[in-house]
């Protein structure tokens, strides 16, 4: 396969409702789109979601990136052995820029898979993956009477598993909770996002301390990078702590000295792709640390899409899965097929497109309005 260009754009569609954290507030999708084209005329698709405050990256960065080693790219990778040596060749720069790198590898993914007529597990070599696959509510910070509009919603969804955004007032937060302490029968499996909010251990502390006791893990309390304050909060909370932010590399694991005490949130955007996520996933496996596969709150379904084969990978480490929320959320999604949740939070296997081949076996809504990307 040779690729004969990359063109770059985005795909700002708006959000069904405003969606809130302690980091940021969205109301449109914020997404880099990469189209590889192919001398046949076959094209596959990438995505990549650039986040300031996780990667620092914007939309704009990406397309600079894109821009920058699209000739050296479409040059040099002709399989996936290619595309797996020039990421290992290329990793300081992706390290900076993963989610303009992610966006380009799922899209030449794609495109291997549709010129090898096979889907992109096949190609990866990684099991077919489970017929279902079951989501986790997200339940952002919002006004109290959305947030609990919000979560009758998903309960009557039928949803048992829960990831609840914090907002760091004590008031607030214990409010948020407190139908998860007093539902009979019990409330399901609840996590927390904190989203960076605290400087020092001991502020996270005293406000874990004075919550409903309800949750089983923590995701990010401090600042990126703080892991021994992490770790003192593990172990005085007895809680486990999920590792966003501050984990993007299989090698920044042997940081994480006690793995019962440490969950890996995996969101392939953030990982810089597909190949680095499962890389990611295996070592977490080897090391006994439990793994969640995330996403970027407004991805469409291509990379709803790329993220099974991870969530295939190691089916015993991986505790949970986010994302799959389509047209849930968007007001429209990229492609003809949304893949998005039912009830329960469960993916149907016969509800992801064809898996006999194909790369990601989606096409592009012929209505979706793509934005070309121009670096100046």
């Amino acid at each position: 396969m040779q690729i004969r260009h990359l063109k770059a754009f985005t795909f700002p569609v708006p959000f069904k409702r405003v969606f809130r954290h302690a980091s940021a507030s969205r109301s449109q999708a914020e997404n880099v789109i990469v189209a590889a084209h192919a001398a046949d005329g076959k094209i596959g698709y990438g995505e990549g979601c650039p986040r300031l405050y996780v990667t620092g990256e914007t939309v704009l960065d990406c397309a600079a990136f894109v821009s920058r080693y699209a000739d050296l790219f479409c040059a040099d990778v002709r399989s996936v052995n290619d595309l797996r040596a020039w990421a290992d060749a290329h990793r300081s720069a992706i390290d900076e820029n993963p989610a303009a790198f992610c966006a380009m590898e799922i899209a030449a993914l794609d495109l291997l898979g549709k010129e090898n007529s096979c889907n992109i597990e096949q190609l990866l070599g990684v099991a077919a993956g489970p017929p279902d696959v079951a989501y986790s509510a997200v339940v952002g910070d919002m006004p109290l009477p959305l947030y609990r509009w919000q979560l009758r919603g998903y309960r009557a969804r039928g949803f048992t598993d829960f990831k609840v955004k914090l907002s760091g007032s004590l008031r607030r937060d214990r409010a948020k909770l407190a139908p998860f302490a007093s539902r009979d029968p019990g409330p399901g499996t609840v996590r927390l996002d904190a989203n960076n909010l605290w400087e020092t251990p001991m502020a996270c502390i005293e406000h874990l301390d004075a919550l409903d006791d309800v949750a089983f893990a923590i995701e990010e309390p401090l600042q990126a990078g703080d892991i021994e304050g992490c770790a003192q909060i593990a172990r005085e909370c007895r809680i486990k702590i999920i590792a966003d932010e501050s984990v993007w590399l299989a090698d920044q694991l042997e940081a994480l000295a006690d793995p019962s005490r440490w969950i890996v949130n995996v969101r392939v955007s953030k990982m810089g792709g597909v190949l680095r996520s499962l890389d990611v996933v295996a070592a977490a496996a080897n090391a006994g640390i439990d793994v969640i596969v995330g996403c970027q709150v407004g991805e469409t379904s291509l990379l709803t899409r790329a993220a099974l084969p991870v969530i295939a990978s190691a089916p015993g480490a991986i505790v949970a899965a986010e994302g799959a929320f389509g047209t849930h959320l968007l007001a429209s999604d990229l492609t003809d097929r949304t893949i998005m949740f039912g009830h329960g939070g469960v993916l149907r296997g016969r509800d992801v497109p064809d898996r006999s081949g194909g790369g990601l076996g989606l096409r592009l809504d012929p209505a979706a309005v793509l934005v070309p990307l121009e670096v100046t």
